[in-house]
């Protein structure tokens, strides 16, 4: 796997992984809850539950990719188009929402959520469905299809698990900084331009 490709898949799993979601909003809110410690089996349960879902969607499409080169390149054009959405999204967001506000119980727990449930929860989270569609197949290749994607998602478990962590860890510190002021603007605007970014060797081998 080339460097450039490997670069990309690192700044690519960094923003999908950090930027403000659902999977994140929870673990910002249990974090303040519950702690770190506690929060443990949700952060596992969302980053191994995203994992598994890449490689189920992985071979899932690796015989139609190959069978059908003209499918891949189409795939990836529309891939390309979501992110360039995804990031405007994010760069003309101005504040966390909601899910952000929260303490004590806000969002109803009374108790910090499993492994299980949080895996299972992935499948509700169509920011998950989308990101593991477009990671597929954005950055695996026909030739080498299988090695391609065990490989893809080695590079994004390294990336996702301490991204993810980082919502959890901060809690309340974390919050409060992006929402005072235009802080949350300027976050999210670097992160749309990464986004963009990793998707330019995509864009090359189109």
């Amino acid at each position: 796997m080339p460097l450039e490709t490997i670069l990309a898949i690192f700044s690519f799993a960094f923003v999908t992984s950090i930027s403000p979601g659902p999977g994140n909003f929870l673990l910002l809110t249990s974090g303040v809850n519950f702690g770190f410690i506690r929060s443990i089996p949700l952060i596992l349960g969302i980053s191994l539950g995203f994992l598994s879902m890449v490689f189920a969607i992985g071979l899932g499409f690796g015989q139609i990719l190959k069978s059908f080169p003209l499918l891949y390149s189409g795939l990836k054009y529309c891939c390309l188009a979501y992110v360039l959405w995804l990031a405007w999204k994010i760069s003309t967001s101005k504040s966390l929402g909601n899910d952000a506000n929260g303490s004590g119980n806000a969002n109803g727990f009374g108790k910090p959520i499993s492994f299980v449930q949080a895996a299972l929860l992935q499948l509700l989270n169509p920011k998950a469905w989308a990101v593991s569609l477009i990671t597929t197949v954005s950055y695996t290749t026909p030739k080498d299809y299988l090695n391609s994607l065990i490989l893809l998602i080695i590079f994004f478990a390294i990336v996702n698990l301490p991204s993810i962590s980082v919502w959890a860890i901060s809690g309340t510190f974390l919050r409060r900084i992006l929402v005072r002021g235009n802080r949350i603007v300027i976050f999210n605007r670097i992160m749309a331009s990464l986004l963009i970014g990793s998707m330019i060797p995509v864009i090359l081998s189109v």
